[in-house]
């Protein structure tokens, strides 16, 4: 089913709230740009107690439609300058081009969604994702408490700190390290998600 059908779904007063909460969870799974929980993380947080109450059932629906309506411009817009430069010869993106095809933000509210989701992450999974061992990821843990301490904000060392952490996390995560250590693999994957939206909450504004 589509995402329009479920929010018509999550709309309807004649179903059971119930009915219309997993609605809604319905909408999440095809729209989840900061991760599916952390999403309805941020619904709450935004809209208030929408598993039992209706009012804010609703209100999170409508962020999340603003959301998503916003990302389906930017991917609108995306296409129409794909087209026009290949018209010109490029063929392909350049790589500093960010493909929108994939959401990897809040759409609306980038800064204060990544900044929830930091906070989510915090909470939820990190600690088990730190080693004594591994300078990245507790420097990653250190600019993270910064981050939230600070409400989003890093001096220019830990700045320093986590594009280090961002570049090491990039190069280990490689189809090799897939095939060679599985769980090594998706803890590097978490880790890599927790920097990249400690990077959009603490983005300089404007």
């Amino acid at each position: 089913m589509s995402f329009g059908n479920f929010v018509r779904k999550a709309r309807d007063t004649t179903l059971p709230h119930q009915r219309r909460l997993s609605a809604l969870r319905s909408c999440v799974q095809l729209y989840r740009p900061i991760g599916f929980e952390a999403t309805l993380s941020f619904l709450r947080a935004k809209a208030g107690p929408f598993r039992t109450d209706e009012a804010a059932l609703l209100r999170a629906l409508a962020v999340l439609e603003a959301s998503r309506s916003a990302w389906q411009e930017e991917k609108l817009a995306y296409a129409v300058a794909r087209r026009e430069a290949k018209q010109r010869g490029q063929r392909s993106p350049r790589p500093d081009d960010i493909n929108p095809y994939t959401p990897t933000h809040w759409y609306g509210a980038r800064r204060e969604a990544a900044l929830h989701t930091v906070s989510f992450w915090y909470q939820r999974r990190l600690a088990v994702l730190i080693t004594d061992d591994d300078k990245p990821s507790q420097h990653l843990r250190e600019c993270v408490q910064t981050c939230l301490d600070t409400d989003g904000h890093l001096p220019t060392e830990q700045r320093r700190l986590l594009a280090e952490c961002i570049n090491q996390l990039t190069a280990c995560l490689q189809p090799a390290l897939w095939h060679g250590d599985q769980v090594a693999y998706l803890r590097t994957r978490d880790l890599l998600t927790v920097a990249r939206h400690l990077e959009a909450a603490t983005a300089a504004e404007g």
